[in-house]
Formats: structure tokens, sequence, C-alpha cells
């Protein structure tokens, strides 16, 4: 009988974060003031963040310990299972070997609970009562309130338009863990006012709602701000995937050809993939696949330079392939993955070719959804959608190629369904997004 599920003890569970920024070949270029266009100092992101974190944002340690309350709380779901995903390579008929890593597993069903406990720790430690945060498909909101609820703090989430009318069940999720959710851009901050009487119709994007919750934090001394994905902290807390990944497979005798993951702000592709990093670069044979959504081309057709994370541009100035902060995205179902930026990590490895990229459309990517979950029997996020169907694009290359290919499982698709009830209806179409938009939404990028 061939290995199915792998587990690991809890006392297994990695008790250090791997920092993967000092092994970048061509390291990382630092993020700016955008008045002064010099590196932005720590007391003025501290504004926003809490040292704890900003302490993790600049580090150069390759290990960082993570704290026991921290701990404590990843245990209720951690180790998550590895998974040899046996019946869809029956289904497809391939030699290839495929495993995921099942993130779908934690308490608000995504990867992003990982990176949210150990945020609203570092804030609780530091006397902060509140945080607001933004949310696209409502993964990170949900994870948050969690993670605030366990700490005893207030959340205020932001949630895309767009996924806040497709997803009514994660705003149940959010309110059960105690959170507040508005639809962005809302009438409570500045900035959604403004966009609301310019654009009254618009879907939203995590542009605007990360300039929303920014707003809210620096409005409030009891407030700080809390991002899911892109920047090198949440990177960091997310690695905890790929560390666990690693032991598993090596319990069982095997190591990935190619690791796969979906790609919005990076934060589920950098956590699978980055503990493997050192390995490539010290000559082992292995490839590391991000996809992203065709409409959202922001790795595979953006352009890599220093811009601004919000469409308020009060952010610092991250460098990094993104398709222009005045990106406006289609309103795509994979709402995770609708960002116009990529984590300043993940681009430095495009960069330095250690990663390569592709993208897919969200009918290719449903359609892999559904042969998994009819093979493995998990209905997956449509975000996780597309990691699946880089996995099989992998597996099918050749059939005869008996690879190990390895996928973050990043969540679950059981508060997505209304998603799937428009698939099935012909309610969803492909997108291109067209060059000369991608030329208009990156003309207003930042000059350095």
């Amino acid at each position: 009988m061939k290995q199915k599920k792998v587990f690991l003890d809890e006392s297994e569970m990695p008790t250090q974060w791997y920092n993967v920024m000092p092994d970048i070949p061509g390291g990382m270029s630092p993020p700016l003031d955008p008045e002064t266009k010099e590196p932005m100092a720590p007391e003025k992101l501290a504004e926003v963040f809490p040292m704890g974190l900003l302490e993790q944002e600049m580090s150069d340690q390759s290990w960082i310990d993570i704290p026991e309350e921290v701990q404590e709380v990843l245990r209720i779901w951690r180790p998550a299972p590895l998974v040899r995903a046996n019946n869809l390579e029956k289904a497809l008929g391939t030699k290839a070997k495929i495993f995921f890593k099942n993130e779908g597993v934690s308490p608000s069903g995504s990867h992003k609970t990982n990176s949210a406990v150990a945020q609203a720790y570092y804030n609780k430690r530091e006397g902060i009562k509140r945080l607001s945060t933004e949310t696209g498909a409502g993964q990170w909101g949900s994870a948050l309130s969690f993670a605030t609820h366990k700490f005893g703090l207030d959340c205020k989430v932001y949630m895309v338009r767009v996924s806040f009318d497709q997803k009514p069940y994660r705003k149940s999720m959010m309110n059960t863990y105690g959170a507040e959710i508005v639809p962005s851009p809302s009438p409570d901050t500045v900035i959604g006012r403004k966009i609301l009487e310019s654009h009254p119709d618009t879907a939203g994007s995590l542009g605007i709602a990360i300039s929303e919750a920014m707003e809210d934090a620096l409005s409030r001394d009891d407030t700080k701000y809390a991002l899911g994905s892109v920047l090198n902290h949440v990177i960091l807390h997310q690695s905890i995937i790929g560390l666990e990944a690693k032991k598993q497979l090596e319990s069982i005798g095997e190591y990935p050809d190619v690791v796969v993951g979906c790609c919005g702000g990076g934060s589920n592709f950098a956590g699978i993939m980055s503990p493997f990093v050192t390995d490539k670069l010290e000559g082992k044979d292995i490839r590391f696949v991000g996809i992203e959504p065709a409409s959202c081309p922001t790795l595979t057709r953006g352009k890599y330079a220093y811009d601004f994370g919000d469409v308020a541009a009060m952010t610092p100035l991250l460098y990094m392939y993104t398709l222009g902060h005045d990106f406006i995205p289609p309103g795509i179902h994979a709402g995770g993955l609708r960002y116009h930026g990529m984590s300043p990590i993940v681009s430095a490895l495009v960069r330095d070719k250690i990663i390569e990229t592709t993208s897919a459309h969200q009918l290719e990517c449903f359609e892999a959804g559904r042969l998994f979950a009819q093979a493995e029997g998990i209905i997956p996020a449509p975000e996780t959608c597309h990691a699946i169907k880089a996995a099989i694009n992998e597996a099918t290359m050749d059939l005869n190629d008996p690879k190990t290919i390895l996928f973050n499982f990043s969540g679950h698709g059981l508060l997505d369904l209304a998603s799937y009830d428009a698939f099935y209806s012909g309610n969803l179409h492909n997108y291109d997004y067209p060059e000369e938009d991608i030329i208009a939404a990156t003309k207003n990028l930042p000059v350095i």
C-alpha cells in the first residue's frame, strides 16, 4: 500500500522560522521612504507595525525562534499533514508522485493563520489593543479574526467589495471570531469616501483596502496595521509550511523535483518553497514554479520596480514586480490573487532565476480543482485551484516521468461554493488583462 498521509508528532513542529533573505543571491533592495527616497527608518514604520515584527522584517538572521505562546496556538492544527495524491495520480495516468501540504486544516481553512497568530502575538506583547487589516478573498480576514480573539485584541477588517458580495460565509466566520467587517471601499475612511464618490460602483481592490486599513491604524493610538502577505515577516512566518513538508518527505525517503504554489502576494508559495532554496543554491536539482491568474499577471507581465503597496500611496516603496498601484483587477473568483504587487522576496528570487513563473485562466483552474475534488475528496479554494493546475501541468508533461511534485494546498473551498456555482452555471469567464491597460496602470510608477 502506497504512503497516503504523513504526520509529524506534535513535538516535531518547527520551533524556529527560516529567513530566506540572507540566502538570496542578488540581495534585497530596502523599502524606501516615499518622501525622501531613502531607506525607510524603522521608527517611521513603527507607526503601523510593532517593533517585534519590524525586527523580523529587516533581520539578517537565518533562523528566528518561534515564541512559545505562538507555538501553543499553532499546535491546535500543526503539524499539518502531508498527503500523497494517489487518486489524482491515477486519474491523470501519470507516473509522477504528487504530494500536497494540506494547509486547509487550520481554523480559518487556509495557510494565512500561520502568520496571523504570530502577528497578533507581537502586537499584544507591545500593548496594542486593536488591529486593522484588509482581506481579498476573506482567508486573511478570517485568520486574523481568529488570532486576535486568541490574544484578546479587537479587529476591523476592510474586505474587498467584490469578495464581500461573493463570499458571505467568510463574513460569518469573521463575525464568529468577534471581528468587525466592512466592504471596501467604505464610508469609514477618507480614502474610501473619496473612491466611492468618484467610482460608486467599483468592485474594490486589495490596494484600496490596504489604504483604508492603514488610514484606520494611523488615526488611532490603540491600533496597528496587519498585512497577510507580501512583507518579509509574513514570508518568514509561512516558512513553517516548507520546514514541515521537508521533514515529512525526508521521513519517507522522498525529495521534490519541483515545488509549486499559487501567487497573489507571495506568502503561501514562498512559505512552502523557501526552505528548499539553499538546497538549490548548493546544486540540488530542484525547480520552483509559481502560478498566477492570467487576469492579474504581476510576475509574468508586470514591471520590476519600486512601487507603493496601496492605491493611496501610503505604504513605503517596495522593490517588487508590480502592475502599478493604480491597477484595479477584474472580479475573478480567486480573490486572494487579485493584487497588483508581489512579495519583494519572491520578486528577488524570480529576478535571480531561482523561481519560474507561469499563469492560467480561471476556467482551467476550476476544472483542475474539480478533478482534484473528485479524486481526493477535498474541495479546494479558487486560489488553490491555480496550484493544482500547475501541479497537473507538471505531472502530465511526460506521463512516464516519475518526478516528485510538491504543492501547497493553501486552503479549502468550503466557503467558496458560490464561486463553484458561478463556474457550473457558466457565469465565469476567462480574462486576459489587455496590454494597454497594463501600460496605463504602470505609467504612474514612482520615479526613483
